[in-house]
């Protein structure tokens, strides 16, 4: 039967709009699918590492010279350049520092890179007959993997010789026996002192990291040698405050005792846990000892008001029985008092008048002993205006800053037979001991321990607690509100201190036998970071015991007390004196809670520090 149009039209319609709609879904399908692998590649190159391709192993090969002009050991060189070729391109790593010529040259040469080659140009009139060395240490890299050339010399002569004796050494800090840094050695031909400190030297090298220093092609003769901290790139002596060593005796260069010392490899090493160690250094024939300058010049080094109560004057060299007089006009006597540091250096001046210490600057007057340009020792006056500019005040409430008194109690534990010291920021008012209570504490009970207070009379910041501590038992140490006071009206919060005092059965023993010298020594315990444990005088050999120890480890010094003051003395070279001598104990001690270790040690043999307990060396254990 047929359908009427309308109605076969609408099924019709129906139809397409169904294919339609079928095929637009299938559309939208498909285009989620492409949006989804489009994502899903997103991200994985996304989290992908993005790298350039490794072409092969990396390149551990240091730069290779293929050519020189002129070439090494050329002799009768004339020229004004040299130009060094390599196989590769190269950088100059701290060219400026690490470049050095012997014997040198009074205008540093001129050092650029072209292409793969080095150019070093002078313009210094070149020495007749004589040997140049140009030291380039590890300035010369490759420029992709910065793979340094090791102690790179380059040599020629302008004579008809190339000279070939060496010089070899070691340099230490006179006091420590470490390595110090950016140290040269310096080589004269001239036998007068006066040559250090006004001419350049025949010969210079810089020391290297483990203190060992050569010269090389050096020419047969006479020599002084010398090692240097050069502050001002001069070349010489002529600072005062430059640390110096100097040969006793001058030295015999020749081919007869031209004896060197097999080079080892002194490149730094990595241990298993990543430290850094230097191998040992090579013993040279010659040893150095770098010293500070002794402090002759007398002035004043430094004035200053940190506290608007409080001025500071410091002294190059302690007054000792000489003056330092101080007034401020227009104050009495008791508008102040002065306080010495324990050095005698460092002046304190205390201001107790309000009136006083309220002005923003004050105008003060000191004579003090000085050094004048002829060398001649005088009383110098001064009038040092001292300012304290006070902190802008503010609308808002300033919260009171309370009176900080330090007991050392904060730690918990405390050694047996050691003083307990109060110390103030400022001066001590008497403190009110009715506020002070110390309880000796078993399980919950409490029992008072009677306290007192001394007052330290070198200084008006300290006081001493005075009490009956026994060892292995626990106290509570307490002060209430305004228990501590200053003179400038401060007072201490309110404080409970828990501690408890050690037995001597929580500590070890360093017993040494010390022997084979005669005259004052010194002897220093040292912790293994150098610090000083414990000093002692001695006159003659004996048994010395240090009881009370922390477990750890623990290396020992001895000076050699030459002029018997008591302390170390430092070198002089205007009148010849060496620095006193320092020796080490060889090697570090460990000290265990309840051992006890005796150690013999022949001071009569001198040593060196062990290399592995410099600074930044791995010590065996």
């Amino acid at each position: 039967m047929l359908k009427p149009y309308g109605s076969l039209s609408k099924s019709i319609f129906k139809k397409c709009k169904f294919a339609f709609i079928k095929k637009e879904l299938m559309y939208r399908i498909m285009i989620k699918k492409v949006l989804s692998v489009m994502a899903v590649t997103v991200f994985v190159l996304g989290c992908a590492k993005i790298s350039s391709p490794t072409g092969g192993p990396r390149d551990k090969e240091p730069p290779v010279i293929i050519k020189s002009t002129p070439l090494p050991q050329t002799r009768n060189f004339k020229g004004k350049e040299i130009i060094i070729s390599f196989n590769e391109y190269v950088v100059l790593d701290k060219i400026n520092e690490k470049f050095m010529v012997s014997p040198p040259m009074k205008t540093k040469p001129g050092i650029f890179i072209r292409r793969k080659n080095i150019h070093v140009e002078f313009d210094d009139e070149l020495r007749d007959s004589t040997t140049y060395t140009f030291y380039f240490q590890d300035a010369i890299r490759d420029l992709n993997e910065g793979n340094p050339i090791n102690n790179y010399q380059f040599v020629f002569s302008t004579g008809p010789v190339i000279d070939s004796l060496s010089v070899t050494g070691n340099v230490y800090n006179a006091f420590n026996l470490e390595v110090p840094e950016n140290t040269l050695v310096l080589l004269y031909g001239q036998m007068a002192d006066s040559s250090v400190k006004k001419q350049l030297p025949d010969y210079i090298t810089r020391i290297e990291k483990n203190g060992e220093f050569r010269i090389d092609n050096v020419r047969e003769g006479k020599y002084r040698l010398y090692a240097l901290k050069d502050l001002d790139n001069s070349k010489n002596y002529n600072l005062r405050e430059e640390e110096f060593a100097f040969s006793t005796e001058p030295m015999e260069i020749n081919s007869a005792k031209n004896y060197l010392p097999v080079k080892k490899d002194t490149v730094p090493v990595k241990a298993a846990d990543g430290k850094v160690t230097l191998r040992p250094p090579v013993e040279g024939e010659y040893k150095l000892s770098l010293f500070p300058p002794e402090k002759k010049s007398r002035y004043l080094t430094s004035s200053d008001r940190k506290m608007p109560y409080q001025l500071i004057y410091t002294l190059s060299i302690p007054p000792d029985s000489l003056k330092f007089d101080f007034n401020i006009p227009g104050a009495g006597n008791d508008a102040y008092f002065i306080q010495k540091s324990r050095n005698k250096d460092t002046i304190m001046v205390w201001l107790t008048d309000s009136t006083l210490y309220s002005q923003s600057q004050i105008e003060t007057i000191i004579n003090y002993p000085f050094t004048d340009s002829l060398g001649m020792q005088i009383y110098k006056q001064d009038t040092i205006l001292m300012r304290f500019l006070a902190p802008r005040a503010t609308k808002a409430k300033v919260k009171r800053i309370p009176y900080r008194v330090n007991s050392g109690l904060t730690s918990g534990q405390y050694g047996p037979f050691k003083e307990i010291i109060l110390t103030g920021t400022t001066p001590f008012l008497q403190p009110d001991t009715s506020r002070i209570r110390l309880y000796e504490i078993l399980k919950e009970q409490r029992t008072a321990v009677p306290v007192s207070l001394i007052k330290d009379s070198a200084n008006s910041c300290r006081y001493i607690m005075n009490a009956d501590l026994q060892q292995g038992k626990s106290y509570l140490f307490i002060t209430e509100i305004a228990a501590f006071k200053s003179i400038y009206g401060e007072y201490s919060d309110s404080t409970g201190i828990k501690f408890s005092v050690r037995s001597p059965d929580s500590y070890g023993k360093l017993i040494l036998n010390i022997s084979n010298y005669e005259g004052d020594r010194i002897i220093h315990l040292l912790n293994n970071s150098e610090k000083l444990v414990k000093e002692v005088h001695m006159k003659k050999d004996g048994t010395l015991e240090f009881p009370l120890l922390e477990k750890g480890f623990y290396r020992c010094r001895v000076i050699y007390d030459l002029n018997g003051d008591g302390k170390w003395t430092t070198g002089d070279f205007d009148t010849g004196r060496q620095p006193e001598p320092v020796s080490y104990y060889p090697g570090e001690l460990e000290v265990k809670i309840l051992w006890e270790i005796t150690e013999p040690w022949d001071i009569g043999s001198f040593n060196i520090k062990d290399y592995k307990l410099r600074s930044g060396q791995k010590a065996v254990r």
